[in-house]
């Protein structure tokens, strides 16, 4: 991880996640970090969050965190307030359950047929962002879990080797919001939801395209059970 600008707040502020070699650019790392917030719930909707303040809590200082929440607005996730700051966006059960439609129509076909079209080296490699899902369910750090989730599935999903269906279902996780991970945490559950994600890579090397529907089916599920924001 590249050093922290100066006058970064406190050394006891969370570590920015970061994203492997998907993208280089800090502002863009800032912009990941707090879209997996506010995937998580920890930025709520409908609250006013100002750039420093955020600055502070993520350990940075407050220009990327500015620059970032300005590529956050123009994704329509959230919006600016003049002089105040910038408002977390709304978003119905009903746009969640669309979401969750779309992605199941893209993701679980596409999974399946990796189990008979990527070589289980490539599967393989994705193992440690598995397993840095499970660190952080163990942990219960929302950020990193959603942080690491994004990349597993995303990789994954760019075995396939189509960018195009990468970046629709990358928009779509962008715009979901998962609430009820809060409640998981705090009931010691959401280590058996990360957990299946080493289900699904064990699956997909046995070339299991049976259990690698019903894992698929069964983990995107989750977003609008178990996972889901409070309607």
């Amino acid at each position: 991880m590249p050093a922290q600008p100066t006058g970064s707040p406190a050394a006891d502020a969370p570590a920015l996640p970061v994203l492997g070699g998907r993208r280089s650019s800090y502002r863009e790392r800032v912009a990941d970090a707090l879209r997996a917030a506010l995937i998580a719930g920890e930025l709520r909707a409908g609250e006013v969050y100002s750039a420093p303040t955020l600055a502070a809590r993520f350990g940075v200082s407050a220009t990327p965190v500015r620059e970032a929440l300005l590529d956050l607005a123009k994704e329509g996730l959230v919006d600016t307030v003049p002089n105040k700051g910038f408002r977390v966006t709304e978003v119905s059960g009903k746009q969640l359950d669309e979401y969750t439609h779309v992605r199941a129509l893209i993701e679980i076909p596409t999974t399946v047929a990796l189990a008979r079209t990527a070589p289980p080296a490539s599967l393989e490699a994705l193992r440690p962002a598995a397993q840095e899902i499970v660190t952080a369910a163990v942990a219960g750090d929302l950020i990193a879990y959603v942080e690491a989730d994004t990349r597993f599935h995303l990789a994954l999903l760019a075995l396939a080797g189509n960018a195009h269906l990468v970046a629709v279902v990358a928009d779509l996780r962008g715009r979901s919001r998962l609430y009820g991970l809060t409640a998981l945490v705090e009931a010691g559950r959401l280590r058996s939801s990360a957990t299946e994600h080493l289900d699904l890579l064990d699956a997909l090397v046995g070339r299991d395209e049976e259990a690698v529907h019903a894992i698929m089916a069964r983990h995107l599920g989750h977003v609008r059970g178990k996972w889901a924001a409070q309607d």
